[in-house]
Parts: C-alpha cells; structure tokens; sequence
C-alpha cells in the first residue's frame, strides 16, 4: 500500500528512475527516523537508570554509621568505630581513644608495645587507647541499654579481650570491614558463643609500624 501511495502523489510526466530515487529517499528518510528515535530512547533508558536511587541494605547502612563514628578516634593506627545495633535500631557507638582524663596520641603520640607470637613473628600495637569494641558496650552499660541479641559492626577483627566482652555481653553477630591479627582466636571465641562473624574484607587495612 505504502508503494501505491507513494505513486499517486508523483506528477504522471516523471520517469522511470526518478520515480525509483524518490522511493529510495522516502524509505531513507523514515530509516533515519527510526535510529534517531532508537538513539534517543536508549539515552532515555540510560539516564533513567542512572538516576535510580538505590537504598542501602541495613548491615551497608550500618558500616556507613560505623565508619562516621571512627572518624572521632584520637589514634591514627586504625581510626576504629563500633555500632551496636538490634531490630535495625542504633543502642550504641564507640570509637578507639583514651581512657576518660588521659592524653591521646593524636596529643602526645602512640604508647607503642611490641607483642611476640607462639611463631616467633613480632608486631607492634599502641596500649594508650581503649577499643572501640569495648567503648561501645561500656557506652550500653554506662547508659543501661540491653544489647542482648544484637549485631556489632566494627573496622576491624576484634582483638580477644574485645571478643571475650562481645560473647559475653550477649551479641549474636559481628560484622567486620578488614581482616587483622588473631582472627583465629577471635573466629574459635565467637564460634564456641555461637556469635555469627562475617567478615566484608580478608585484606587488613595498612599503616605505619604494623
């Protein structure tokens, strides 16, 4: 039909190969039409799904807060925070730093110990500041919150002082960022708690004097 069309509005005296290179321009134009149209709307669909916000899951949501919280550390070995949250509801945060009155070592530098492992490997730690693993359960305690059966997001592996006060305290699952020395003690305390440990990164992170 569309040829006949075509034939009826091309004036009676034009000849045979005119009347066959307007056909062509006409199919032409409307296939031109066509990719201009399938360009602009793969642009459309690109931008659409370029704007599409995307809500973060509640453990995302929770690391985000987490790692606000650490930003308030006085100790740069780290920047380490703690959230304890339960029901998708915050109970309490902490952060490394000093012990209430004494000096920080972003004020007065680190308090550098250097530990000897059972294989013969040494590394150093900073024994000025107060976890904050255990600033977070000492903040539920110190306010009267229960974190009985709640999840604790942290930077980093606990070390085992702080997994013995997690398991103890009643918290059933630990999500951390980085991997760091003695994850297999800290993996055995929660195991036999029946604490569930996740964990986002085997990579710890890296900073002077490790």
């Amino acid at each position: 039909m569309g040829e006949i069309a075509d034939k009826r509005e091309q004036p009676k005296n034009l000849g045979q190969n005119e009347k066959r290179q307007r056909y062509r321009n006409y199919h032409k134009v409307n296939i031109c039409q066509l990719l201009d149209f399938t360009k602009r709307f793969v642009i459309y669909l690109h931008m659409e799904n370029k704007s599409k916000h995307t809500r973060p899951s509640w453990d995302q949501y929770f690391i985000e807060v987490m790692e606000a919280v650490a930003k308030r550390s006085t100790c740069d070995r780290g920047r380490s925070g703690c959230v304890i949250a339960r029901n998708n509801v915050i109970l309490s945060t902490g952060y490394v730093g000093s012990p209430t009155g004494s000096p920080h070592c972003d004020d007065v530098g680190h308090l550098m110990k250097e530990m000897i492992h059972e294989d013969g490997s040494k590394s150093k730690h900073c024994m000025r500041t107060t976890h904050a693993e255990a600033n977070a359960i000492a903040q539920a305690a110190k306010n009267g919150v229960s974190i009985d059966g709640a999840t604790l997001y942290c930077r980093m592996t606990p070390c085992r002082t702080c997994a013995m006060l997690i398991s103890n305290c009643g918290i059933k699952r630990v999500i951390v960022q980085h991997d760091y020395h003695g994850k297999s003690e800290t993996a055995e305390i929660f195991k036999n708690a029946g604490v569930k440990f996740e964990m986002l990164s085997t990579a710890p992170p890296s900073y002077s004097d490790q």
